[in-house]
This record gives C-alpha cells, sequence and structure tokens, in this order.
C-alpha cells in the first residue's frame, strides 16, 4: 500500500523522463491507452493525458505508478539514482518496458539505484499473472525482436515488488495505437490486458 509521502489521488500514473540520450518518448500513444482501458475494464478513474516526471525531480512521489521505455541508453546521476531509490522505498511503483535494446543499460543504472538488489524473474503463479486477466505461463510475447523467450524481471522491498522491467515482450507496441504496428488484436488485447493487471497490481499491493 502507498505511505504517506504520495500527494495526490492514489490513481495517477506518469512517465519517466531519463538522462543518456534514450528515446524515453517513445510510444506516445501507449500509455494513454492502456489508461483508457484500464479506466474502461477495470474500474480505475486515470488522467487520460500522463504527466511527464523527470527522475531527478521529487515531482515523482505526486505518483504511485511511473512508466518507463526506449529503445537506448539511460543514464542517471548520483542524486537521480537517490530520488529514485526513495520512490521506491516510499511505496511507489516503477515500471520499465524494454522497447528493444534497453536491457543492457538499465540493468548497470539500477545497480546505483540499489546496489545490492539484483533483478529477479517473477514466476508465473505471480499475482501480476492473475490479479484481474489470468496469464497461467506469465509474461506475454507481443513482438519478436531477437526471438527470446519474454521475461518479467523485478526488484523486490522484502516481500514488495517495488520495479517491474519486462523484457523481451514490448507491451508498449502492443498498446499503442493499433495502425502504429500492425499487430493482430488478440495481440493488442494480450498486452493491454497484461497493462492492466500491472497497473492493478501498482495500485493495491
Amino acid at each position: 500500500m502507498f505511505f504517506g509521502m504520495f500527494l495526490m489521488h492514489a490513481q495517477e500514473v506518469a512517465i519517466l523522463k531519463y538522462k543518456g540520450g534514450g528515446d524515453w518518448y517513445s510510444n506516445p500513444t501507449a500509455l494513454p491507452n492502456l489508461i483508457e482501458y484500464c479506466n474502461q475494464n477495470i474500474n480505475t478513474a486515470i488522467n487520460t493525458k500522463p504527466q511527464t516526471v523527470e527522475v531527478g525531480s521529487t515531482d515523482i512521489l505526486q505518483f504511485p505508478f511511473i512508466h518507463m521505455t526506449g529503445h537506448g541508453n539511460v543514464f542517471f546521476s548520483e542524486s537521480d539514482a537517490e530520488n529514485l531509490r526513495n520512490y521506491l522505498l516510499s511505496g511507489g511503483f516503477l515500471h520499465i518496458d524494454d522497447n528493444y535494446g534497453m536491457q543492457p543499460y538499465i540493468v548497470k543504472e539500477l545497480k546505483k539505484v540499489f546496489p545490492n538488489k539484483e533483478l529477479i524473474e517473477i514466476p508465473s503463479n505471480h499475482p501480476l499473472f492473475n490479479i484481474v486477466y489470468n496469464f497461467p505461463q506469465g509474461l506475454p510475447k507481443i513482438h519478436e525482436h531477437d526471438g527470446k523467450r519474454p521475461q518479467a524481471l523485478g526488484l523486490f522491498e522484502e516481500d514488495r515488488l517495488i520495479l517491474l522491467f519486462t523484457y523481451e515482450s514490448d507491451l508498449g507496441d502492443g498498446w499503442e495505437d493499433p495502425e502504429v504496428h500492425n499487430d493482430p488484436e488478440d495481440i493488442r488485447i494480450k498486452a493491454l490486458q497484461m497493462g492492466a493487471n500491472i497497473i492493478k497490481f501498482a495500485f493495491e499491493y
């Protein structure tokens, strides 16, 4: 559950802006579409125009859920890392969706945030995969990229999942407007349903 540091209504989300040259702004229609899906299907009341927050700003404390994506380089300064660590330990939740090519950079930068934590694969029986929609095999595959299996990796504080890194799935591409990637409708629905699970989990756990 969220702690007292959060100032706004519990159901608000934001996009994380970071340094390093990676395209933090990619998939511009993704999060708005996911929000609309959640508001229509899982009884959320999220602002349909998500705000952008910088990783080093205390404004992140206003949002219980922050989404991060991109294809390339990520860089956290020491103050960025400290701010993000404080956010996550204060009850915040960060979802990082690798839009392809982000993985080596984000893994390195997360070591600045939590030097003693390792990303751990989340088992398919975790509530993340059945809190609303059931994904018995775990994270769905939305785009092929390198043909590797999709993985949901997490950082935990004691038993609480505080950060989710979705890799080799590319949920955000599935959330985008249909004409952007021409994904089959059943694939888009899987992506949106998994996204709805993530949102609900972040708000309730």
